[in-house]
């Protein structure tokens, strides 16, 4: 190990943005900062989150002290690679849990440490990672709205199941029939409510671990869209509210048809919810690759521009907000399930006005073939 150079780039080999290293580097690839010190504590990796996160160029990272590069001290100004003293310190240990330090301009980061030892227990590799604890704060922040829109959600279909049963089993003699199927149809509208919102809760938790499971089989999309459509219509709807058309000849489409119905619904509701006008839903084969698209397109007022970027997120909600109901989870659900089929979904201005969501899946194949 003795005498090994830091990573360097040969005369005329393209770089990566990061600079120093040699483009398509994997750790290039990685979502955190990494950097990565050789025996004797110099910068031999620099990856490009570090860059981001540092401000500092990787070339001058590279091969310069790793105490020099980032300088972090705690919460209480103490300079953290004195107190842990990662060459000087104990050969037995191995790495160091997450905790938060700061670089001198005040720029706060998520650090953990790990080595790599000889047989005689030296350091011959000593790895930062480091992440973004602004980003980190968001997720709590995202956290806490989720468990206060969940609270605020669940608590008017509980009161209204709570306030009509506890009627019913104290009076029950004193309402005729049809008073009782009245109370008895809140209690099941909003027991439906409900379970709906549990059903978004655990989707947005197995998107956000990406434990979505998959069971593809060969599905028919037009057909799926016509049901959707008919079962919006039994709920009510009129049915010229909706127009379908399909275009061209779809190949064999291996999707999960339960998740497929759950797009689709939740794109139809959203038009009818937050739009105006006919809806309609276009389904036609993929131009771009093997595969289908579906456009869902209203004729309301449209998306803001400013609005575009976070439309897919967690808790958004078109014009109107929490006068038209819902969690705001619906749309951010949908770019996990059309993802998980190997898709993307875009939003913009419908050709006659209002909002047009568009997603694209591949043909896929079946379960046991992926």
């Amino acid at each position: 190990m003795g005498g090994e150079e830091p990573h360097r780039v040969a005369v005329g080999a393209p770089v990566s943005g990061a600079g120093g290293r040699p483009a398509g580097d994997p750790a290039d690839d990685l979502p955190d900062g990494l950097m990565v010190a050789d025996h004797e504590a110099r910068v031999v990796v620099f990856n490009a989150a570090a860059v981001r996160m540092t401000g500092i160029p990787a070339e001058t990272a590279l091969g310069t002290d790793f105490r020099d590069v980032l300088p972090l001290h705690d919460a209480e100004g103490r300079d953290w690679w004195k107190c842990l003293a990662p060459y000087e310190g104990l050969c037995t240990r191995t790495r160091h849990p997450e905790r938060v330090l700061f670089l001198p301009g005040g720029t706060e980061l998520l650090v953990t440490a790990a080595y790599r030892r000889d047989r005689q227990g030296r350091v011959e590799r000593f790895s930062v990672s480091l992440r973004d604890a602004a980003h980190r704060a968001r997720q709590e922040r995202d956290r806490a709205d989720l468990v206060s829109t969940v609270a605020h959600e669940l608590r008017s279909p509980l009161t209204s199941v709570k306030g009509f049963t506890a009627t019913l089993l104290a009076k029950w003699h004193r309402f005729n029939d049809d008073q009782k199927r009245v109370m008895l149809e809140t209690v099941n509208a909003d027991a439906d409510r409900v379970t709906r919102l549990i059903t978004e809760l655990l989707d947005v938790s197995r998107i956000e671990a990406g434990r979505l499971e998959m069971h593809r089989q060969v599905v028919d999309l037009p057909e799926e869209v016509r049901k959707v459509i008919a079962g919006r219509v039994a709920a009510g709807e009129a049915e010229d509210r909706f127009r379908f058309e399909a275009r061209g000849e779809l190949p064999e489409m291996w999707l999960d048809p339960d998740k497929m119905d759950q797009i689709l619904g939740n794109l139809v509701e959203n038009a009818v919810r937050h739009g105006a006008g006919t809806v309609t839903i276009v389904v036609e084969p993929d131009a771009h690759k093997e595969g289908a698209a579906v456009s869902v397109r209203d004729e309301g007022e449209g998306i803001p521009p400013e609005a575009v970027q976070r439309v897919f997120r967690q808790f958004w909600r078109g014009p109107g907000g929490n006068r038209r109901g819902g969690t705001g989870l619906g749309l951010y659900i949908v770019k996990g399930l059309v993802e998980a089929h190997g898709g993307v979904i875009t939003v913009r201005r419908a050709p006659g006005g209002g909002a047009e969501f568009r997603f694209t899946v591949p043909a896929g194949a079946p379960d046991y073939a992926t």
